[in-house]
């Protein structure tokens, strides 16, 4: 799977919230998720993925560490929810100014289209989507999750 050309870590680093993705178990239903990316001083990446529990209405949290890939491009990521397993993560469209950023993975199961803002345009989401789509992604697969305005998780 083709990856941006370059991404800069330090730009990458703060606050993503998830407007479009393929979920994973966990975020299913998800409400307001937030993606945090911190930079530690070892080079890996404090992950927290925040978002309200459709269940029960409270703050759910997620913790993960990133682990760069040494390439020319930082690009392709392990994540790590669990020692020793580092699933596949790669940053596979990121706009110039880094307000917009798709991160997919080489079996195209899970997906996720972001943005700095929560109330990004939707021709801009639907662009996104395309993109996404064009990356080999089954768009009746992709979906939405839902924002409530006022409600953010925090993590």
């Amino acid at each position: 799977m083709q990856t941006a050309s370059y991404v800069d870590i330090n730009k990458f680093m703060g606050d993503w919230h998830v407007l479009a993705n393929i979920p994973t178990f966990p975020e299913r239903g998800a409400i307001n998720p937030i993606e945090r990316y911190a930079l530690n001083k070892d080079g890996t990446v404090d992950t927290t993925f925040s978002f309200i529990s459709p269940k029960n209405g409270t703050e759910k949290v997620l913790k993960a560490t990133g682990f760069v890939q040494a390439d020319a491009s930082n690009a392709v990521w392990g994540m790590q929810f669990i020692w020793p397993i580092k699933a596949d993560y790669r940053v596979v469209y990121l706009d110039p100014e880094y307000q917009t950023t798709i991160i997919g993975r080489e079996k195209r199961d899970y997906l996720w289209i972001m943005s700095r803002d929560p109330n990004l345009p939707r021709e801009t989401l639907e662009m996104l989507v395309d993109m996404a789509v064009r990356l080999g992604y089954d768009r009746g697969s992709i979906q939405f999750p839902e924002r409530r305005e006022g409600f953010l998780a925090t993590g």
